[in-house]
């Protein structure tokens, strides 16, 4: 048992969830849903996991986050984010971190990438119409990249991708420490 360390998720459509309780049970600890953390639970831990979505280019509840383990006393903060994007595409995910972290962050906050999937039956009505929205616009291109393409076929219909494989690299990150 790890009762220094804790992994808090935001999940939507039980993703992030599901990574959480993967990363909880390799290391020993608990994992619990963001929405019922509070700063008195959290102040007898040094490292605290954080795990949420990509949602519309940004990390879900990230920033939220980060107020609460500062008010709590956390000393430290590792970052997971899930998301549809393909594990394989480095250079987007690059692009994502460089958007929602700052230069400070990008070098001193321990952070990683798993790819997930889509479930649009979980997904809010709202989420299934971003979904829907942007499809539309996808479709409506003359000249399509491979992305447009993959996205396309991607988005077409729910699908899982989620793996055990993807924690590997913060799961060896953690025994590091």
């Amino acid at each position: 048992m790890s009762p220094e360390m804790i992994v808090i998720y935001k999940s939507s459509t039980g993703f992030t969830k599901r990574y959480a309780e993967m990363i909880a049970e390799e290391m020993e600890c608990t994992a619990v849903d963001f929405r019922a953390v509070t700063a008195d639970m959290l102040s007898g831990y040094d490292l605290a996991v954080f795990g949420s979505r990509a949602h519309a280019g940004r990390i879900d509840g990230f920033r939220r986050a980060q107020k609460l383990l500062q008010k709590s006393g956390v000393d430290r903060m590792v970052l997971f984010v899930t998301g549809a994007t393909p594990q394989t595409a480095v250079e987007l995910t690059d692009t994502f971190w460089k958007q929602n972290l700052t230069e400070d962050e990008l070098r001193s906050l321990p952070h990683f990438y798993m790819q997930s999937g889509l479930c649009y039956e979980k997904m809010s009505l709202t989420d299934r119409m971003m979904m829907k929205a942007a499809l539309a616009v996808t479709k409506r291109k003359k000249e399509k990249t491979a992305f447009d393409r993959e996205f396309e076929r991607a988005a077409a219909c729910s699908y899982d991708f989620s793996s055990r494989k993807y924690i590997s690299p913060l799961i060896s990150f953690l025994r590091s420490l």
